[in-house]
């Protein structure tokens, strides 16, 4: 069997650029580097904003079906003799449209799990403050009665007709999936749209920088990375500082979003002078504040997608305090490469802190838990070891037959 596969990979890019686009590039590099010819076939969602009013009025037809998308997908196919398409994200201008594409040509296709937008029209399980699985447990109807896509009860009739007439057609259940996580895969298996065997496992990965700071040598001094948002538990975090009082240790907390003021005066009305809301930080400099952190401290209150920062605390040796729900909380081991507590408990947060700081006093090893941290990463989370685990994927579905 052909060990360099030709690979075309597949992905709508969103109008804001996001981590989905970072894992379509990375792969692709990862493949090119490993002598696979790879062919790129992208939309991009701003398109929709310079369409004239008949393209726009054809917007909800193109999401459920493009044909643009299925010429030009089996016209690639044909001519580049692609052997697996591999696809991250159709919405909305690609739509599936590629499966049938790729389908008609009888070449497998490989469907990368961002998010949970199968099962749940808004992608995030997560609705009015909490976490909701209504469309997973009562049908897609429920998300139509709550406007769950963007707010818009339109865009969410267009999203569920969508689903609705792809499952009925049971082109889901032909396609093979990579989940990034255990949970990630438990979440999709139990919706039925497909068997088993058809799921995969395999995370994302990350580059280190190969400056890892000793984690003995590490000052009492953790970090938060990402958007400044109450969806991802930042007011947890700073109450759970709060609690902490004079004992508290450093936090830096690296981001900016819609919470930013909101945080920067609960830090001054309560005089958290162990806080440090730097606003952005430049990638290099994040790492860095990363590599020499005790722990990287995620407290999101829902199930969120494959959150890249915990990979790159990895590679640096760094353990992460996360929240015990979701994605998150499946990647993160307890006392191997990390400490979990209950969503939303800023007194559990605080004890999660706590174990972090002492953990090395009482281990049954000689590893502190940078060592277990960095043993981890090189076991799952590297290029090479995502590349082997990416083409024995590639490999099992390539031999069905189709």
């Amino acid at each position: 069997m052909n060990d360099k596969k030709k690979v075309l990979i597949v992905h709508n890019l969103y109008r804001i650029p996001g981590g989905e686009d970072s894992v379509a590039a990375s792969e692709k590099k990862l493949l090119e580097d490993k002598g696979h010819e790879v062919f790129l076939y992208t939309r991009n969602n701003s398109e929709i904003d310079k369409a004239g009013p008949a393209g726009k009025a054809l917007l909800p037809f193109v999401s459920v079906f493009n044909p643009r998308t299925y010429r030009e997908i089996k016209r690639l196919i044909r001519e580049k003799k692609i052997d697996i398409v591999h696809v991250h994200n159709t919405l909305t201008l690609i739509s599936p449209a590629v499966y049938y594409a790729a389908k008609s040509c009888k070449v497998p296709v490989v469907q990368t799990i961002h998010n949970f937008r199968l099962m749940c029209p808004n992608g995030v399980f997560y609705r009015d403050g909490h976490i909701c699985e209504d469309c997973a447990d009562r049908g897609l109807g429920c998300a139509i009665k709550h406007s769950c896509y963007r707010g818009s009860r339109l865009q969410t009739i267009v999203l569920v007709m969508t689903l609705r007439i792809h499952r009925m057609l049971r082109i889901y259940g032909k396609l093979n999936y990579i989940c990034l996580t255990e949970f990630n895969r438990d979440k999709l298996l139990a919706s039925g749209l497909m068997s088993k065997d058809r799921v995969f496992v395999k995370p994302n990965f990350a580059a280190g920088s190969g400056k890892d700071m000793p984690y003995g040598s590490r000052p009492r001094q953790f970090v938060y990375a990402g958007r400044i948002e109450e969806i991802k538990g930042i007011m947890v975090l700073l109450e759970a500082w709060k609690l902490m009082g004079e004992d508290a240790p450093e936090l830096i907390i690296c981001g900016t979003g819609e919470a930013e003021e909101k945080c920067r005066k609960y830090v001054s009305d309560n005089s958290l002078t162990r806080i440090d809301i730097k606003g952005h930080v430049p990638g290099e400099e994040l790492r860095q504040i990363i590599g020499s952190s005790r722990a990287l401290i995620l407290p999101t209150l829902w199930y969120e997608g494959f959150p890249m920062t915990i990979v790159e605390a990895f590679s640096e040796g760094t353990p992460v305090i996360c929240s015990d729900i979701g994605n998150a909380g499946s990647i993160v081991k307890e006392g191997v490469t990390g400490y979990k507590f209950k969503a939303g408990d800023p007194g559990e947060l605080v004890q999660a802190v706590r174990r972090c700081l002492d953990d090395g006093n009482d281990r049954a090893d000689d590893k502190d838990i940078g060592a277990s941290v960095k043993d981890e990463y090189l076991k799952s989370y590297t290029e090479e070891a995502n590349y082997v685990m990416l083409r024995e994927i590639y490999e099992k579905v390539t031999s069905k037959v189709y």
